[in-house]
């Protein structure tokens, strides 16, 4: 199967994401920075929380930045049954370097010995798969 985020749609998602899709399809992580007053605004949205802009531009940021908290997951439940042969594994939010705080969430693939918070992590942009459900996804590793 072909796999692109935009045929494999989650349900009830209501699409101000969609952007951050694509750009991680393309290999490349974009966060939205509203057009009027800057604010970055993680999860997405379509209107600034700070301001009320309906306008936002999806900039490039780096892939990188320190742990802010992670999780680890004993059990693959019926919607990351994909993920059964992973178990256990970890689960990293992000705060990315330059991005007004915004924190980022992906798999943690790396020497779980040095999983700290704060620890500095550089991520990996996956291509969409059986195992991400067809999403492009973000993968941590330690810096």
């Amino acid at each position: 199967m072909d796999y692109a985020f935009e045929k494999v749609r989650i349900v009830g998602g209501i699409g101000a994401d969609d952007d951050y899709w694509r750009g991680l399809e393309r290999g490349e992580l974009l966060l939205p920075a509203c057009a009027a007053c800057g604010h970055w605004t993680w999860p997405a949205h379509f209107r600034c929380g700070e301001c009320g802009s309906w306008a936002f531009d999806w900039k490039p940021v780096a892939p990188k930045g320190r742990i802010y908290a992670w999780t680890r997951s004993f059990y693959a439940f019926d919607r990351v049954a994909e993920r059964r042969e992973d178990v256990p594994y970890v689960t990293a939010l992000v705060e990315i370097e330059g991005a007004g705080g915004a924190r980022v969430l992906g798999m943690f693939e790396d020497d779980e010995s040095r999983l700290a918070i704060d620890a500095e992590v550089i991520g990996a942009i996956r291509p969409p798969s059986p195992k991400s459900k067809g999403y492009p996804s973000i993968v941590w590793h330690l810096a």
